[in-house]
């Protein structure tokens, strides 16, 4: 029986609530909004690289990613 995308959201963010050992170690108040905070911010890159990488820290800019035409090892 396959989940709804209700049911399937709520399993990912109650994954993303186990903290990862790190997180555990600093504490949360409260773990499942952080979940929810952490895959909306991770949803947005996704859906939209080029207009949210500029913003992030942790991505690279446009002008340090490979061109997609350029096959990788070419």
């Amino acid at each position: 029986m396959s989940q709804s995308p209700e049911e399937a959201e709520r399993s990912r963010i109650d994954r993303r609530a186990e903290l990862l050992p790190e997180e555990e170690a600093a504490g949360s108040d409260d773990p499942r909004h952080q979940a929810e905070e952490i895959l909306q911010e991770s949803d947005e890159r996704t859906d939209d690289p080029e207009e949210t990488g500029a913003a992030s820290t942790q991505t690279s800019r446009p002008q340090e990613r490979p061109s997609p035409d350029v096959a990788p090892g070419a």
